[in-house]
């Protein structure tokens, strides 16, 4: 039996995991392949042992049933009731209020094709990783995880890059002479929440014109000159290559076609109605959904209702309108104060505006978190540096402006590289939070959000259901703004809150009971390790300014002093050793280890005979040693001076032979320094000049050394492989998630690709059979191929049914049958890559170099031609078909293919020579005086030679 120990408070229990039957340890959920020695497991005293328990925030008095995502969770009856409602469920939770977890367990029992959509890429993979850890499957589920935009793209990738604010902020100013009435803000909010939201279509001038008081920002003697705006916006669109998601929602409705079985859409405030109702289309069965959010976070701009959600998704209105949202009030993230001042925020904007509608009405209650303090602090050069000083190099504290342009002001004062807008912070959480002249810098629009309200209007425990009384009273959509991002910045904070401001007398401090007073800021300084973590997280949160700054400020990360020989310093040094023909043996050197470690043959044979390199003889003999030269360090127990390389050069920096650390780590085998590695930060899909990520040199050393597969393999394949692949098949994302069968192959033949034309193979056609892959798996253990997929059939019937041309309902369009049983990748894939702060779609031959691997293929020695069985003409084909130049003749072999292109001359002309004298009779041609029968044999093996030579 495996269990686990768990402790809230005092209280200590033990967790019990799974039962494994005749300790086959290799089956178990939990182990993961790792290996089981029970010398090796130390006793372990029960004092020690509770005080080793993993803590959990909350543990319900009674219940004994704990949910398991990545830690242990227990439900209070609030969400225990939910979990246990059929759907269609509307979940309204406060930030810290475990929405996202219950929806995950809910999910858990959803059956065929789910959906899991939110907005940011970050909560989407997130989610997915709590989904799948601890080695949770479904057999009866196939989930996908997406993000809005990916969500977008499995329906058809849309040209171009998607705009967002900064891109809207820098083509408005340009305008801005024109267009002074408008604020660009409400501008951007208008556009995205009303004009293009709507989700039977974008509106028309007239239909603009013709809305309803509360439906706008702006009065209607402006809207007129606005949607002027709109139109020269959707131009500039055209022009700039960008596209807006609403208007694609708009355009992909008639592309959408049910598929899912069961739809989770998350953080629902962020999605504009037409968006909503483009994943509305793609659901197979009325009322299988489970939607969740919070209005009062609503930074992204959409005139978010939640009436108007029900009214989409029940098309009744009367059956909309009896539809019951539940309501999770309990806050497990935030301290008791942070969430005293919150609900007071919550108050006054009820008082001041009525209620957003009947479903927000609600006040929070903090569980199981430490008080905390939320502390007003003046706005004075003294005080700021000294808290700069004290937090600077800390990853405890994060400061926040409200907009973009707040940050140059913030940064004049604060060094830390944590410094976000408030756009940028949904989602992020802190210990410790600084809130930067959100009041003072805009003073006027907070007066006004606290006008008329007293502080005896908030004495209250609850809210009431109350609408405002002017119709025609438009502050709320002006406003909200203001007090959701004020909202979504106390509710970042774990612990502390310090607020600077200069108008420290506004009403509004005194409506959420803060006054000045002593304030102490204690300020643990993070280590480097620390930082590298914080670099790594912000940067797959899209975080990419803020991740750039933390290694330029704080690791002064600087290039490494040794050189690396990625693609542009290996083509130098074919050059000069083949083209050139440099002098000395150290060109020669570099290029014959950069042959072993990266297991170049051909490159071994030709440095041996072309260049006269004697040690490249032994290649077969040398390779396994040799091609470790490099990263031997990486094989030892003792590991301190890596990471302190990696502090220096950061973590994920090239060895001079283009690998990260991660790579050299992952194919040596030392599982404890992948961990330590991982722990930083390293990023596990960093790719080598062949695309090559960790995964793939792991997998590489498994497929060709028996001992290295049965040995750490299964642990390291845990740790280093991805969670899915994205690939374009040409118009639509498919997300491939690691649990699939077609997921592994993809990855087996991204390891084999190179080998398909650099090594030798039983056809010349740059392919690969079932038996290639079979050949490859044989040694690998269970966790990696389950036994029943580890079969002739079951690999032959997974290559077919995603062959480009099988029409079949799933079918992921992945490969191209070549042969009858030979498969290639499908040519007209592309991968995802990222490029600083944006993602491109790059063809797959690319990612996978081509052009490089033919510099290094095998001549093809066959004489005769049968289409597929020259791998000269497979290279080209390939080249072809995935848009890219056509071979050149490898540089290596560049001088034998002149001389040999003389010897053919010279061979067509001594075969004239012959054959001019074998029709002039007995003539002789040479000093021997040969006749004309003998002349005749002569020419004609000539003849031969020089027709052989140009075959090959």
């Amino acid at each position: 039996m495996l269990f686990t120990l768990i402790r809230y408070g005092d209280e200590s229990c033990a967790l019990m995991l799974e039962v494994i039957s005749n300790h086959d340890y290799d089956k178990s959920r939990f182990l993961r392949g790792a290996a089981i020695d029970d010398e090796k497991i130390p006793e372990i005293g029960v004092d020690e042992a509770i005080r080793e328990a993993q803590p959990v925030r909350y543990l319900h008095p009674e219940r004994t049933t704990i949910h398991l995502l990545d830690k242990p969770i227990s439900f209070d009856d609030t969400q225990e009731a939910i979990y246990r409602r059929p759907a269609p469920l509307i979940v309204v939770g406060c930030a810290g209020s475990g929405k996202t977890v219950l929806t995950l367990e809910k999910l858990k029992h959803a059956e065929g094709e789910v959906l899991y959509v939110t907005h940011s890429a970050y909560l989407a993979q997130s989610a997915r990783d709590l989904y799948y850890a601890n080695g949770f499957e479904h057999a009866a589920q196939e989930a996908l995880f997406l993000s809005y935009r990916e969500f977008v793209e499995s329906i058809r990738v849309p040209p171009g890059r998607e705009a967002g604010w900064r891109d809207f902020a820098g083509w408005f100013a340009r305008l801005r002479q024109a267009f002074k009435e408008f604020d660009g803000h409400q501008v951007f909010e208008e556009i995205r929440g009303v004009l293009a939201a709507a989700p039977d279509g974008v509106l028309t001038r007239d239909e603009y014109l013709a809305l309803g008081i509360r439906q706008s920002i702006f009065p209607i003697e402006l809207r007129d000159k606005l949607y002027d705006l709109f139109e020269k916006y959707r131009d500039w669109l055209a022009e700039a290559k960008l596209y807006d998601l609403n208007l694609v929602a708009q355009d992909w409705q008639r592309l959408a076609a049910p598929r899912y079985d069961f739809v989770v859409i998350d953080e629902v405030q962020d999605i504009t109605t037409v968006q909503l109702a483009l994943v509305l289309k793609t659901l197979r069965k009325p009322g299988h959904f489970l939607l969740c959010g919070d209005s009062n976070q609503i930074v992204h701009p959409n005139f978010f209702s939640w009436s108007q959600v029900k009214s989409l998704f029940w098309k009744d209105p009367k059956l909309a309108e009896r539809q019951e949202l539940h309501v999770l009030t309990a806050n497990f993230r935030n301290g008791l104060e942070a969430t005293r001042v919150a609900n007071q925020l919550l108050k006054i904007k009820q008082r001041r505006f009525g209620s957003i509608d009947r479903e927000s009405n609600f006040l929070v209650q903090a569980v199981g978190g430490d008080t905390g303090q939320v502390s007003l602090m003046p706005d004075k050069e003294l005080g700021k540096r000294e808290l700069d000083q004290k937090i600077r190099q800390s990853t405890q504290f994060a400061v926040l402006v409200m907009r973009d342009e707040d940050k140059v002001e913030a940064r004049r004062y604060f060094a830390t590289p944590l410094l976000f807008s408030i756009h940028e912070a949904k989602g992020l959480e802190y210990e410790n939070i600084i809130l930067y002249r959100f009041i003072s810098d805009h003073r006027a629009e907070f007066s006004d959000i606290v006008e008329g309200v007293a502080r005896a209007d908030l004495a209250v425990e609850t809210l009431d259901y109350r609408r405002a009384k002017d119709k025609s009273d438009k502050s709320l959509e002006v406003y909200k703004f203001f007090v959701n991002a004020l909202y979504v910045a106390l509710t970042r904070a774990i612990r502390n809150i310090y607020i600077i401001e200069s108008d420290t007398a506004h009403p509004l401090f005194a409506l959420l009971d803060l006054s000045l007073g002593q304030v102490r800021v204690e300020a643990r300084q993070s280590t480097l390790e620390d930082w590298q973590k914080e670099a790594r997280k912000l940067e797959l949160q899209g975080k990419q300014e803020q991740a750039e700054a933390i290694r330029r400020t704080i690791l002064k990360q600087v290039p490494v002093p040794w050189p690396v020989f990625e693609e542009t310093k290996v083509i130098e040094l074919l050059v000069k050793v083949f083209r050139e023909q440099a002098p000395g043996a150290k060109w020669k050197q570099q290029l014959y280890e950069y042959a072993t470690c990266h297991d170049e043959p051909q490159l071994a044979e030709w440095l041996a005979c072309e260049a006269r390199f004697e040690p490249a003889k032994y290649f077969s003999q040398q390779r396994a040693t040799f091609g470790r030269k490099t990263y031997i360090p990486y094989f030892a127990h003792h590991f301190k001076d890596i990471l302190r390389q990696c502090e220096q050069y950061g973590i994920d920096h090239r060895l001079p032979m283009n690998q990260t650390p991660l790579m050299a780590a992952a194919v040596a085998g030392n599982v404890p320094l992948v961990e330590a590695l991982l722990e930083r930060g390293a990023n596990r899909e960093a790719v080598d000049h062949y695309g090559y990520n960790a995964l793939h040199w792991t997998l590489r050393e498994a497929f060709r050394d028996a001992r290295f597969a049965g040995g750490s393999l299964a642990a390291l394949y845990e740790l280093l492989a991805p969670a899915s692949i994205d690939v374009n098949t040409g118009d639509r994302l498919v997300r491939i998630d690691r649990y699939l069968s077609e997921y592994f192959i993809f990855q087996t033949l991204w390891v084999l690709f190179k080998s398909r034309f650099t090594h030798w193979q039983r056809r010349a056609n740059g392919a690969f059979d079932t038996q290639a892959i079979l050949g490859a798996w044989q040694h690998l253990p269970a966790n990696i191929v389950r036994p029943e997929r580890n079969k002739r059939q079951h690999l032959s019937g997974v290559l077919a049914r995603n062959e480009i041309h099988r029409d079949y309902a799933y079918n992921r369009a992945l490969f191209m049958r070549v042969a009858q049983g030979w498969y290639q990748f499908n040519p007209g894939l592309s991968v995802r890559q990222r490029q600083g702060d944006e993602e491109q779609w790059t063809p797959i031959y690319t990612v996978l170099n081509l052009p490089l691997i033919n510099e290094f293929s095998r001549p093809d020695s066959r004489r005769e031609s049968t289409g597929w069985e020259r791998l000269p003409d497979a290279i080209d084909h390939y080249l072809t078909l995935g848009g890219l130049q056509k071979r050149n003749a490898p540089i290596a072999t560049e001088r034998a293919v002149a001389l040999e292109a003389v010897r053919q001359v010279e061979l067509k002309k001594a075969f004239r020579e012959h054959r001019q004298a074998a029709r002039a009779g007995a003539a002789p041609l040479n000093s021997s005086g040969e006749t004309k029968e003998r002349q005749r044999p002569e020419a004609e093996r000539l003849l031969w030679e020089w027709e052989e030579r140009k075959k090959r």
